[in-house]
């Protein structure tokens, strides 16, 4: 490469902000960047977003950390995105979107769920597809548009997910790689290919699908109009990218079975690589293809969590996140006897519930706002130990690493720990979702021969590990029994 550094960017394009990380050749991190937008809610079950806030939110941390580090703009030599899964942004012959995106939180596909269960059914699309029939997927999307705004699928020449849509608006090329295309319920996971009999099924047309390829293959280069934006040059190329779950994987180092990736967020995602194809047949996780070529990422594609914490922390306690697990760290394992089912925007684990919403149960006139914070945070690991459970009866879990911003309550990760019997590494990687866009990037640019050296060099991990607490075991265990069959009786009357 001679005696230029050269550098790559990632960029994670997530529900509430664009991120970006600056590396350069040898791994290292120099600069990162946050832009946030917003999401709206026009009707309830609906959640959009305005395709030209990622523009700009896109454009405002690549600039921020090219002027961070001072790196010339020839000096970086490729891009890659890991991005929000389960979104669609149709788009123009010009590439212009014409409605806002209708991001993966939507669920306003159930009328056509119901067609797709009429045509096809559940059972044969979990067979083609690895996927639950579900509206946070994308065909009741694309099916919602066709049957509620035709003009606007009419007018679409393609349907790409937000991703593809960023490198679209970036390259002129519509392409998407093959872990957003698997998480449509229109791609068979076995023959890893657009499926024309689910297609037919769904009533859809096969042309305003993406063209797939691997997520580290080059989408094309930067037209000039975008190079302006980021402050880059038109000889950056563009690599195909991918999903966040499936990024944020690759910034952990879960690209070999064995390693399951926690990423505790606002929801949180769940899954562990596999070589070839797992199905679950109770369904609690996925099979997705994963961002590495000819892999798969065996997933619960995220129950809502961080979002339990953040709800009870700002509309109960009217304070911040910070003052919630303090709270909770004042109660003892077991909450005193107080259960929560984190339920409270449907379940998917430890089944797939649209219609069942959270409660609290066992409430004493004892109770402080500290059992029932401490409740939350064990219903969320509760959560966590029903998709550990499949995934370890299934073969495939060894070790936990975990990731996001919950990895860092201690007294989360050790009521997992002990909940699963296993331990726990932090993975330190900054950004590890971007960071994830970033090494397909430098897969792409050659800085390494492998994916396996990519994640050797890139992926830092806490040297302490989180070991399970042997005296909390009975009340924890004890408490997940009542999880568990408080679930199935609130199941019964939702």
């Amino acid at each position: 490469m001679g005696t230029t550094l050269n550098y790559v960017i990632g960029c994670d394009l997530g529900s509430q902000s664009a991120k970006a990380v600056l590396m350069a050749e040898n791994g290292d991190i120099i600069a990162t960047e946050t832009s946030g937008y917003a999401m709206q809610h026009p009707h309830s079950g609906w959640a959009e977003q305005d395709p030209g806030d990622y523009r700009a939110a896109i454009a405002q941390s690549v600039r921020g950390v090219m002027q961070q580090s001072g790196v010339p703009p020839t000096a970086v030599t490729h891009i890659g995105f890991a991005s929000q899964v389960d979104g669609v942004v149709p788009i123009n012959s010009g590439h212009t979107p014409l409605r806002p995106a209708i991001i993966w939180l939507d669920r306003r596909g159930i009328a056509q769920v119901a067609q797709l269960e009429q045509t096809i059914g559940a059972d044969t699309l979990f067979a083609r597809t690895g996927l639950n029939l579900d509206a946070s997927h994308t065909a009741p999307k694309h099916m919602w548009l066709r049957d509620n705004e035709p003009e606007v699928y009419s007018a679409a020449v393609a349907l790409p997910s937000v991703g593809a849509y960023a490198v679209a608006w970036l390259t002129g090329n519509v392409v998407q790689d093959h872990a957003n295309s698997s998480s449509t319920l229109l791609y068979d996971v076995i023959a890893r290919d657009w499926s024309d009999e689910l297609i037919d099924a769904a009533g859809l047309d096969r042309a305003k699908l993406p063209e797939i390829k691997d997520a580290s293959d080059i989408a094309g280069t930067l037209t000039a109009r975008a190079a302006r934006e980021l402050n880059l040059s038109t000889t950056c190329q563009v690599v195909v990218g991918t999903g966040d779950d499936h990024a944020s994987c690759l910034g952990a180092g879960g690209i070999h079975p064995g390693i399951v990736i926690d990423i505790i967020g606002t929801a949180e995602p769940v899954g562990v690589a596999s070589d070839q194809p797992v199905f679950d047949p109770t369904r609690v996780v996925e099979t997705h293809a994963h961002a590495t070529p000819g892999g798969y990422l065996i997933e619960n594609p995220g129950f809502v969590s961080g979002g339990n914490t953040l709800w009870f922390a700002k509309n109960i306690l009217g304070a911040d996140q910070a003052t919630f697990f303090k709270l909770a760290s004042q109660s003892v394992p077991g909450a005193n006897g107080v259960r929560f089912v984190p339920t409270l925007s449907g379940s998917m684990t430890p089944r797939w519930n649209d219609r069942i919403r959270g409660a609290f149960s066992g409430l004493g006139m004892n109770h402080t706002a500290s059992d029932l914070a401490r409740a939350i945070l064990e219903g969320n690991a509760f959560a966590f130990r029903d998709i550990h459970d499949r995934l370890s009866g299934m073969g495939l879990a060894r070790s936990v690493r975990s990731v996001g911003g919950g990895a860092r309550s201690a007294l989360w990760l050790s009521a997992k720990a002990t909940l699963c019997r296993t331990s726990i590494q932090r993975v330190t990687t900054a950004e590890t979702s971007a960071a994830g866009g970033a090494i397909l990037a430098a897969v792409a640019a050659g800085f390494f021969s492998s994916f396996d050296e990519a994640v050797d060099r890139v992926v830092t991990l806490d040297p302490a590990v989180i070991e399970p607490n042997e005296s909390a075991i009975t009340a924890y265990d004890d408490a997940y029994h009542d999880y568990r069959a408080l679930f199935d009786a609130i199941e019964r009357i939702a």
